[in-house]
C-alpha cells in the first residue's frame, strides 16, 4: 500500500504512542543507538555486509542529484529557502523508485513504491524549504523498512548508524548550508538544534562509556574540535558553533547547555530516548505529516485513510502548541545558515525579511 498520513487529532496521537508499532520504532531507534556504546565514528563493525555498502551507494547518487542543481547566486535573494532545493526535490522523487530497486534488487515492486515514500520526505519540505525532526525521522523509517523487507541484518546495527546515518547527517548539512533550509519548528530554543535530534540521541551513546569526557565537555572549544570527527554529539556542537557565532550555547541553544550539567553521558543517553518519544513520536504537529503503510502499519481506532485535510504547504495555525518546541510550521525564520551567509555575502537584511 501507498503510505498515507492518517494522525489528525489528540485522540490519534493518544492511540499512537501507547501502540505496539510505536513502541516498535522507538525500540528500533533504541537499538541503533547501544549499538554504537562506546565506538567512534570510524570504529564501524567488520565485515560490512552489501546491504549497508549499497545503502552508501544510494545515498552516494543522492548526492549527485544535489550536485545537478547548484545556487543561482543572486544579491537579492531572500534569507529564507532557496528555491533551487524544489528541483532537488522533484528530481528525487521523479527516481527514487529506479534509484531504490537498482541498488536493492530483492524488493517486490510494491516494497520499492512504500519505501520510496519515506526515502523522499527525508530530505525536507518542499514547499517550505525547512527541514527539521520529522524529516530526519522519515530516514529512519527507511531504514526500519529495509530492516523490515529482509535486506538490512540486525547485526549491522553499529554500521546503520556509523556508515549509513553519518553519511545521511553529511548530505543533510549539505542540503542545509547550500540551500538555507529552514528550521521546521524547533528554532533551536525549544530544541537540540535547528535541525537533528537524533544525532545527539546516537551520539550521547557513543559517549555513554567514556571515562574523561562529560557533558560539561561541550563548552571547551578546544575539546569540541578534537572530538568532533570522532563523536557524533561533539559534530553537532561544531556545526552549531560554526553557524551561531555571535552567542554562547546558553543564549541560542539553552536545552543544549541545561543537558551539559548532567552528570553523566549514560544519564544523558537514556533521557535523550524518553525525550524522543515526548517531544518527537507524541507531538501532533510533527506526526500529522508522519506515513503509515506495510511494515508501519496504522493502529485501530485512528482517523481513517483519505481524512487528512491539511494542505501541501502544511498550514497548522489550528494547533494549540503554535512556536513551540515540535511545532511543524510557527513563524517563518530563517535559518541560521542564511543569517550568517547573508553577512558574508556582504548582504545585509532586516533580521525577519
Amino acid at each position: 500500500m501507498i503510505p498515507q498520513k492518517r494522525l489528525l487529532t489528540t485522540e490519534d496521537i493518544e492511540i499512537w504512542k501507547n501502540s505496539s508499532v510505536c513502541e516498535n520504532l522507538l525500540e528500533y531507534i533504541r537499538e541503533l543507538a547501544t549499538s554504537v556504546e562506546g565506538f567512534q565514528n570510524e570504529e564501524v563493525q567488520e565485515p560490512i555486509e552489501e546491504s549497508v555498502e549499497n545503502t552508501m551507494l544510494l545515498l552516494e547518487q543522492i548526492h549527485k542529484v544535489v550536485d545537478n542543481f547548484p545556487v543561482i547566486e543572486d544579491a537579492e535573494t531572500s534569507r529564507f529557502g532557496k528555491v533551487e532545493f524544489r528541483s532537488f526535490y522533484d528530481e528525487l522523487k521523479s527516481s527514487s523508485q529506479s534509484m531504490i530497486s537498482q541498488h536493492f534488487t530483492t524488493l517486490s515492486e510494491s516494497q520499492v513504491e512504500e519505501l520510496a515514500v519515506y526515502l523522499t520526505e527525508s530530505w525536507g519540505d518542499r514547499e517550505r524549504i525547512d527541514y527539521g525532526s520529522g524529516h530526519e525521522l522519515n530516514f529512519v523509517c527507511f531504514l526500519y523498512g529495509l530492516r523490515e523487507c529482509g535486506v538490512i541484518s540486525r547485526s549491522q546495527n553499529r554500521n546503520v548508524v556509523l556508515k549509513t546515518f553519518l553519511k545521511y547527517l553529511s548530505l543533510m548539512r549539505l542540503l542545509e548550508t547550500k540551500y538555507w533550509l529552514e528550521p521546521a519548528g524547533s528554532h533551536g530554543v525549544w530544541g537540540l538544534d535547528d535541525y537533528h535530534f537524533l544525532p545527539f540521541l546516537f551520539g550521547a551513546f557513543q559517549l555513554s562509556t567514556h571515562k574523561n569526557l562529560r557533558p560539561k565537555s561541550i563548552h571547551n572549544p578546544d575539546m569540541v574540535e578534537m572530538f568532533a570527527h570522532k563523536y557524533l554529539y561533539f559534530g553537532c556542537i561544531s556545526f552549531i558553533n560554526e553557524v551561531k557565532t555571535t552567542a554562547t550555547l546558553r543564549w541560542h541553544s539553552p536545552m543544549l547547555d541545561d543537558i551539559s550539567g548532567v552528570k553523566s553521558w549514560s544519564k544523558v543517553a537514556e533521557g535523550m530516548v524518553k525525550m524522543y518519544k515526548a517531544e518527537v513520536l507524541s507531538k501532533l504537529p510533527i506526526m500529522q505529516h508522519f506515513f503509515f503503510g506495510t511494515f508501519l502499519s496504522c493502529p485501530e481506532g485512528i482517523s481513517p485513510p483519505g481524512s487528512h485535510t491539511h494542505s501541501d504547504n502544511h498550514n497548522c495555525k489550528h494547533h494549540s502548541l503554535q512556536n513551540t518546541w515540535g511545532d511543524c510550521c510557527g513563524i517563518r525564520v530563517p535559518s541560521a545558515i542564511a543569517a550568517t551567509g547573508s553577512q558574508r555575502n556582504g548582504t545585509k537584511r532586516l533580521p525577519f525579511d
